[in-house]
């Protein structure tokens, strides 16, 4: 009993801190583009951390670590994948959004600049772009609110109901009142507790096992290790080679994720995203890293004490709990919330924004007032988030499974369309909305047909075939979007310095 006090006690201090977090946000929240982003005022260290932490969720911390010790290192390909699209991600979109959706009209969300950019008079692809946002991340939140459940029902042996519903009302409070802000400034605290406890809970454990030798030993002769267990423990066979192919894929997603290159949006300038690329890389690498060996640690760990989860993706918990002393372990079990709801925050700010200015805009005759604006940010927070929890209530699948299809709804949906549109002149609004619509359609046929593909893959490939082919067929001049092309290259082309302590 005393063990669970100081663990409760250390989640008590986590959820005091990201209260407290939210509460400052709200203070310096005033207006609709404060309350959905920031004001456009990130420093990259903040953008590029939060952007890692809202990317990982609880596959961080638990799904991926949970694959690895489930079927051995030909997992890893997916982090493997995602850490490179993530890098071509802020090499490529970051600066050249960050200045495209501020020359087109001062765009805020995704949808909004999909119809500024491309002229869209109907409303139909801001309307058809706020929708997939809607159905994708419920299903996104609704992971993270599983997540949750299943992490008290591990860590404390509780009811799954009411760690879902406590850490979903947590989550709701600083990001109903405090929004993107809120929302960024946890997501930098949460990415770096996250980071943190996947290097102390291997390293405790490889000591408990008797050293690098003997945990070795004993992962070769439980799971396989190295390279030939990347290919799957050998030979490389049909199987084996879509499995690491749809690994990979993993990565084409992060050209597309809405609550992610938001925060490209929210950069200071476009020069910044370079620092940012780069100190949010190597958040990444570390990150993911200390998931894939606490992974293999874990196969190690469980094997020598005769330990069968039954869930393999509780596996960093039972290791924090039983190895730490329990006010560090309570400090490890926060990090794996933070995981979880750095990314529910994230994901309910951006459906905020789908429902608010890329609907309720479209279908209101005159402009509303900026107070107005920001209430009904927050009323749609809470209803987003009341849906995910009905959703997460009966789950029907892994963390890992929810995730995957979530991420390539996006992926596939938004990121052909995100690419043509900032290097490509001749896109279309007819040629955009075809993409998305192939994109988000073919994900729900290809996961129906269980090829053993990836879905993303398919789906992200006929997407930009679409919206090419539509483009060049209903393409026509437009000087005026023209201009705006060459007006963005003038902008990533020269410097513009911030104030000094223009900070958030």
């Amino acid at each position: 009993m005393s063990d669970q006090i100081f663990m409760y006690a250390a989640l008590g201090v986590y959820f005091a801190g990201m209260l407290l977090i939210g509460y400052f946000a709200y203070k310096r929240t005033s207006d609709h583009e404060d309350y959905m982003l920031g004001g456009r005022n990130l420093p990259p260290w903040v953008a590029a951390i939060s952007a890692g932490a809202a990317d990982m969720s609880g596959w961080l911390v638990m799904g991926l670590p949970g694959a690895i010790y489930a079927a051995g290192l030909i997992e890893a390909w997916i982090a493997i994948g995602l850490t490179i699209g993530a890098y071509l991600n802020w090499l490529l979109v970051a600066p050249r959004l960050r200045a495209y959706t501020e020359v087109s009209r001062n765009s805020i969300t995704i949808p909004s600049y999909f119809e500024n950019r491309l002229r869209d008079s109907s409303r139909s692809l801001r309307v058809l772009a706020g929708l997939i946002i809607l159905v994708f991340f419920t299903l996104y939140i609704s992971s993270g609110m599983v997540a949750a459940g299943v992490f008290f029902e591990s860590s404390f042996n509780g009811d799954y109901m009411f760690g879902m519903l406590l850490v979903g009302g947590i989550t709701l409070l600083y990001t109903l009142f405090g929004g993107f802000l809120g929302a960024s400034l946890t997501d930098v605290v949460q990415g770096l507790m996250m980071v943190i406890a996947l290097i102390v809970v291997p390293v405790a454990a490889v000591i408990a096992i008797g050293g690098l030798d003997e945990t070795s030993t004993l992962i070769t002769a439980n799971g396989g290790e190295g390279f030939l267990s990347m290919l799957g423990g050998g030979a490389v066979t049909g199987g084996t080679f879509l499995a690491i192919v749809s690994a990979l894929a993993w990565g084409l997603g992060y050209f597309g994720q809405p609550h992610i290159v938001v925060r490209f949006l929210a950069l200071r300038s476009p020069q910044e995203a370079k620092s940012a690329r780069r100190i949010g890389i190597s958040w990444m690498v570390l990150s993911m890293f200390g998931a894939i060996i606490s992974g293999l640690v874990g196969i190690a760990y469980m094997a020598q004490r005769g330990i069968t989860l039954d869930n393999p993706e509780t596996v960093v918990l039972l290791m924090s709990q039983t190895l730490l002393h329990p006010f560090v372990a309570g400090l490890v079990l926060a990090a794996v919330l933070a995981a979880i709801m750095s990314t529910i925050s994230s994901q309910l700010v951006v459906c905020s924004s789908a429902l608010v200015e890329d609907l309720y805009n479209v279908v209101r005759r005159t402009p509303p007032s900026q107070k107005r604006l920001v209430l009904m940010g927050r009323m749609a927070v809470l209803v987003v988030a009341i849906i995910a929890i009905i959703l997460a209530i009966t789950p029907n699948d892994s963390i890992l499974g929810l995730v995957s299809f979530a991420w390539a709804g996006f992926g596939a949906a938004f990121g052909p369309i995100i690419l043509l549109s900032l290097f490509w002149r001749k896109l279309t609004n007819w040629g955009a909305l075809a993409g998305m619509f192939v994109g988000a359609a073919t994900v729900f046929i290809w996961k129906g047909l269980n090829t053993g593909l990836y879905e993303l893959l398919p789906a992200f490939v006929f997407a930009f075939v679409a919206a090419v082919l539509v483009s060049l067929l209903t393409y026509r001049h437009n000087e005026e979007i023209q201009q705006e092309f060459t007006d963005t290259g003038a902008m990533l082309a020269v410097p513009r310095p911030h104030a000094v302590g223009d900070t958030p």
